[in-house]
């Protein structure tokens, strides 16, 4: 009897060291992070596309605890990824999903295989997901032309689903659109739809005005400038600062352009205009710039993605407007969150991404100020490299004391390490200078190397190389992303410490089963 009591008395212990979540406060949580979506959805804001034609694709859990210590608050999927929506329950971060191209003629032909698909990926996951939209389909209109006649039915047959569910006044349908099926985008006053699309953007637009939903639109200055060199000046293309002289005019209402995506957004709601349609906003939902191309791409690099992506966030976040609209400023997603490694040419394919797949930033956007959206800023984030135009007998020499007297760290440039390739003074230089740079804390006086040596805030990082300055950055992030205060995807057990132990609700119960045949009478 005693040994019963003694038992009973531990149990009771033990149960009292952990707590388990209750149904009323998830409930409540949910509640809560729901209204605060509401809220929040009603500013503008940008949020990244997340591809997955990646080698080495981070896990769910991992992706998500990425995109919270980025600060990243809303992103678009190209399709309907399980893992990645059961990760995103309770993390305040909101998500647009999709369906693929090739599921338009199942779902545009059967309300019941429509229903079925938004039970399996919307109604399981939400509320404790927050999915706001779905994107049927990607520029069905432009890469699949066939498929047209499906994808207003397919777009009606998902709402009529949310209806059903319940779910129609949360969660926006819509279809993303190539920039290519609006015509004489410049001067925005004369833009219109292709003519040949009229049969099918007349009852869409009629649709998304009667939901309200978004036009989405994937607008991309970079190909317009590529495509209009010597027409459309890059500075206007990348939203560099301009003199009045340098503004683009609307002659027709004397409006004042000082960016290309603006003019391209006015462009999609004169075209609206012209079918009779003006209480759609539009929600652009690509773009971007890339960060490096082939030789015929050379407007593709670090600095112009830098300055594009940049200026891009900081644009949104002013809450602008357009000259047409100043009232109404569009969100952006940008293209995209990784670099896709494994798609197809042109270079520039594989290198819209603001990251590499092993979490390290591409380059480092200048986005201070600008609220918290990421955490990749380059306030405070500097490389030295060497300087071009350099001797190779001058790198050699500083190189040299950097790797020894200086006592950098030079491991990761021997033969066969990470950055050994490009094998040449000016890149294994680069990496010395930058080791001795962040060992002496970014001093004063300390990326010189007698003339040889610049301070950046590119980060000179490529491939499997991960340079001294940008690996700080990323085990800042690894830190965090191994640490249990960052919320995790699916709802974690709750620790409490008893004698400097911590114990589980599931070791407990796990305890207790053990113990039940000690409590009883004997």
């Amino acid at each position: 009897m005693a040994n019963s009591k003694l038992t009973t008395y531990l149990i009771l212990i033990i149960c009292s060291c952990f707590t388990v979540p209750s149904t009323a406060k998830t409930s409540t949580l949910v509640q809560e992070i729901k209204q605060q979506s509401q809220v929040q959805d009603k500013e503008p804001f940008v949020g990244v596309n997340l591809g997955t034609d990646v080698s080495d694709l981070l896990s769910a859990t991992d992706l998500v605890s990425f995109l919270q210590v980025q600060k990243i608050s809303h992103i678009r999927l190209y399709d309907a990824n399980q893992d990645i929506l059961k990760a995103l329950a309770k993390t305040k971060i909101r998500v647009i999903i999709s369906v693929p191209n090739n599921q338009l003629l199942a779902i545009g032909s059967s309300n019941t295989t429509a229903a079925s698909w938004i039970d399996r990926y919307v109604v399981a996951y939400y509320p404790e997901t927050l999915i706001t939209g779905i994107a049927v389909g990607d520029e069905v209109l432009t890469t699949v032309p066939s498929s047209a006649p499906l994808l207003l039915p397919a777009i009606q047959s998902l709402y009529g689903a949310l209806v059903a569910a319940n779910l129609h006044t949360q969660i926006k349908v819509s279809t993303p659109h190539a920039a290519s099926i609006i015509l004489d985008t410049f001067p925005p006053s004369q833009a219109y739809f292709n003519q040949s699309l009229t049969s099918v953007m007349v009852p869409l637009l009629q649709f998304l005005s009667r939901t309200d939903s978004p036009l989405m639109m994937n607008l991309y200055p970079y190909y317009v400038f590529m495509e209009n060199k010597g027409v459309v000046p890059l500075d206007n293309s990348l939203f560099k600062p301009l003199t009045p002289s340098k503004e683009m005019v609307d002659p027709n209402t004397l409006l004042h352009y000082t960016n290309v995506l603006d003019a391209m957004i006015d462009a999609a709601y004169v075209s609206m205009k012209n079918l009779n349609v003006t209480d759609v906003v539009v929600l652009v939902t690509e773009s971007g710039w890339p960060s490096k191309g082939d030789s015929k791409e050379p407007y593709a690099t670090k600095d112009n993605a830098d300055t594009y992506n940049s200026n891009l966030i900081k644009h949104v976040l002013d809450r602008s407007g357009t000259p047409l609209h100043p009232e109404i400023t569009s969100s952006v997603y940008i293209y995209e969150l990784f670099n896709e490694d494994l798609r197809s040419p042109p270079v520039s394919e594989a290198n819209w991404g603001l990251f590499y797949s092993n979490s390290t930033p591409v380059y480092l956007l200048h986005v201070s100020g600008s609220g918290t959206f990421l955490a990749n800023d380059t306030t405070n984030q500097t490389f030295c490299i060497a300087m071009d135009g350099i001797d190779s007998k001058t790198l050699q020499t500083a190189l040299d004391w950097a790797c020894g007297p200086g006592r950098a760290n030079c491991s990761e440039i021997q033969p066969g390490e990470s950055c050994y390739q490009p094998n040449n003074v000016k890149n294994h230089a680069s990496y010395a200078f930058d080791s001795y740079y962040q060992m002496e804390g970014k001093a004063s006086g300390s990326c010189d190397f007698k003339g040889v040596a610049m301070i950046t805030t590119t980060d000179p990082s490529h491939g499997s190389c991960v340079f001294p300055g940008s690996k700080m950055v990323s085990n800042k992030t690894r830190t965090v992303l191994n640490s249990t205060e960052v919320s995790g995807a699916a709802e974690r057990l709750k620790f409490n410490t008893f004698h400097g132990c911590q114990i589980s609700a599931t070791t407990v119960a796990f305890c207790i089963l053990l113990l039940i045949p000690f409590v009883t009478t004997r």
